[in-house]
């Protein structure tokens, strides 16, 4: 074992089928013909001595010998873009990629303006973002799939560091002279028994309404599921039902839509929003960089945030 040479390529190659479970799909990753990548990872399990992957008609799966380099695997690629980052000071030729997983909050309301700026005044960095529930977010920071996650909750966060970002609150968008368009605040067990708008499944905000409503014993009535909270308060002022959304998104929309805005009073309605990485000083520079940029920006925001909810 002491004279095997890893191949980088080979590793990118096992990582991308191992995340896909597709040889084929990890090929194209790879930008590799599959005739290639096949070969590739053969004399990669023979040069171990283990088989990598297990075989079947749906694709591949890992053994335990493939968890253990997929593990190792991840922490060598991590090493190297921290190597690259940290020499970007000195070199400008140098590039880096972030991979951050993020709440459907987040992507939607709080990252578009704060990535837009870190971008701009970083050509060289690219960042791969993607929409995950909480949990998820805080398993792929743990194994080391992203760089960078945002979650909300009280999400089992072990293996993780955590950084407060923002908060935000969840609040009910009802028609023009609905019963509760009056209100100053609601309690969710007023309105559990309403006709819903939600965003589609996978999404945070439609596994929360079904989690809130399931502790108290319910199911929630969704007429409808949309991929946006712009088309969901079209939805509303159109009489299809209800909608929660965090109060972020409701101040942005209330003023182009006919609904009124109602914040939920239960303390649950509070969400924080959290940074999370394996280890803070193990990102890379421009990773560390792009952190400090989000708290440093969700700082500046704070003022209009706390307006918008004393309005």
């Amino acid at each position: 074992m002491a004279s095997i040479r890893y191949d980088l390529l080979d590793l990118r190659l096992f990582m991308n089928v191992a995340e896909v479970g597709n040889l084929t799909r990890g090929a194209t990753n790879t930008c590799l013909s599959i005739g290639a990548a096949s070969m590739r990872i053969k004399n990669l399990e023979e040069v171990l001595g283990a088989r990598l992957f297990l075989r079947h008609s749906q694709g591949v799966t890992l053994t335990p010998a493939g968890e253990a380099l997929l593990l190792n695997a991840r922490r060598v690629f991590q090493d190297l873009e921290r190597l690259h980052g940290d020499l970007q000071a000195f070199s400008r030729g140098l590039k880096g990629q972030v991979r951050i997983f993020a709440n459907t909050t987040a992507i939607t309301e709080i990252l578009p303006a704060a990535l837009g700026t870190f971008l701009a005044s970083h050509p060289m960095v690219d960042i791969d973002l993607e929409e995950r529930l909480s949990p998820e977010i805080a398993r792929a920071v743990a194994d080391g799939t992203v760089d960078i996650g945002i979650l909300a909750g009280d999400t089992e966060t072990e293996g993780v560091e955590l950084i407060p970002y923002r908060s935000d609150r969840l609040a009910l968008a009802v028609p023009l002279g609905h019963r509760l368009s009056k209100e100053a605040s609601v309690d969710f067990a007023d309105v559990v028994r309403e006709s819903f708008v939600s965003l589609q499944r996978g999404s945070a905000i439609h596994a929360f309404i079904e989690n809130v409503a399931g502790s108290v014993g319910l199911t929630p009535h969704i007429r409808i599921r949309v991929s946006s909270f712009e088309s969901l308060c079209r939805m509303v002022e159109s009489g299809v039902g209800v909608g929660l959304l965090p109060e972020s998104a409701a101040s942005r929309l209330r003023s182009s839509h006919s609904i009124s805005i109602v914040p939920l009073n239960n303390s649950w309605a509070v969400r924080e929003l959290k940074i999370c990485t394996q280890r803070l000083d193990s990102l890379p520079m421009f990773a560390r960089n792009l952190v400090d940029h989000l708290v440093t920006h969700a700082a500046s925001a704070l003022k209009p945030q706390t307006s918008m909810s004393e309005h």
